[in-house]
Parts: structure tokens; C-alpha cells; sequence
């Protein structure tokens, strides 16, 4: 009787299938950012031991754009956030809201602001970051640089992937890291929001 209980919750939908942002507890949606199949953590080693892993998200799949959208209707109650900061958010949503069908926005948690501030280091997070699809590789279209209020650095990428595809991947720069060269994988089997893909 116990095995089958445990069976009932693994086959349980998610909360997020389930339950509407504005209902989610606050550990639920951290977890979402964290643990979901739209989210990876890009681990490294260095020679004296593990570097601060890089968590990355897929900000373009709609249930990531509820859970920020949450987020920051829930944020907004604290009232920190800058009206410049608030202006840059809205142009991201802006942006994303007019090219969901045409881009997939990758983002990672990121606050060293000043090494992304070099020249010399966003360009070369712009020529070192791709998206890979099978064999082909794809270069990024832009970015949206973090914000005290949205600490993510955001990497727009052509939506190259497609339905015959298994899986992608995300190779990125971060400037300003001890292991700057980072790799995650997603497969599109587990991407899917309400019965249809989502990243």
C-alpha cells in the first residue's frame, strides 16, 4: 500500500501544470527556477576544487515567464526597484512578448556587472556564446544585461530548434568567472507546458 502511495505522488502532475502562479507557495516557486525542466545548474571545477555553479534558465518557455512575472508581481509589494531598472524590464517584455515564436532566451544568474562593464569581456561573451542543435551551431542575436532588481544576464538565441529535434544545448562565456566557458542541455521531450513544447 506504501509503494503505491509514493507511485501516486510520482505520477502526480507538477504544481506548475496544476495550480496558477498567484497560488504557488514561495519555496514552489523558487523550485521553479531551480528545478524544473526549463532550468539547469552549469557546474565547474577548477584545479583547487568546485566553482560557484551558474543557474540558467530557459526565460523564453511560458511557465518561466508566469513564474517571473510572479516573481516580480510579488517583489513589486517591497517597492525597491528603480524606475530605470523597471523602463529595462519592460523592454525585455517587450521585446520577448513581440518574438516568443522567433527566439529563445536563455537566462543566468549573474551579478558581476563590472567584468560585463569591459569591452574586451562582452565581446567576447557575444562571439563565444551559441546554441547547438545536432551539428549546427547558432551565434547570439543579443543580450539584456542584469539589474539590482533582475540579476540575470539574458542570451537571446535564434528558436533553431525545432519538432524533430531531441535536445539542445547552451555553450556561454560569463566574464568575470573562475571557469568563464559553461555548457547545459535541455531535452525537448521534457519541455512541454500544458501539453504543447515550451522553451
Amino acid at each position: 500500500m506504501k509503494s503505491f502511495a509514493v507511485l501516486l505522488v510520482l505520477l502526480a502532475p507538477p504544481f506548475w501544470e496544476t495550480t496558477s502562479p498567484d497560488k504557488w507557495t514561495e519555496e514552489q516557486l523558487q523550485s521553479i527556477f531551480a528545478e524544473s525542466p526549463w532550468a539547469q545548474v552549469a557546474a565547474a571545477q577548477t584545479l583547487v576544487g568546485p566553482a560557484p555553479p551558474a543557474t540558467v534558465y530557459l526565460a523564453s518557455a511560458e511557465p518561466m515567464r508566469l513564474a517571473e512575472a510572479e516573481r516580480r508581481r510579488r517583489l513589486a509589494k517591497k517597492r525597491f526597484a528603480q524606475d530605470a531598472e523597471e523602463d529595462t524590464l519592460a523592454e525585455y517584455e517587450e521585446y520577448v512578448q513581440a518574438h516568443r515564436d522567433k527566439v529563445i532566451v536563455v537566462a543566468i544568474a549573474y551579478h558581476d556587472w563590472g567584468a560585463l562593464a569591459d569591452a574586451s569581456e562582452a565581446a567576447t561573451m557575444q562571439k563565444e556564446c551559441r546554441l547547438k542543435v545536432g551539428r549546427k551551431k547558432y551565434r547570439l542575436e543579443g543580450y539584456f544585461p542584469p539589474t539590482p532588481s533582475d540579476p540575470y544576464l539574458r542570451l537571446v538565441f535564434p528558436r533553431a530548434a525545432g519538432e524533430r529535434d531531441k535536445r539542445f544545448s547552451v555553450e556561454f562565456y560569463l566574464p568575470g568567472a573562475a571557469v568563464p566557458f559553461r555548457e547545459v542541455e535541455f531535452e525537448l521531450k521534457d519541455l512541454v507546458y500544458r501539453g504543447r513544447p515550451s522553451y
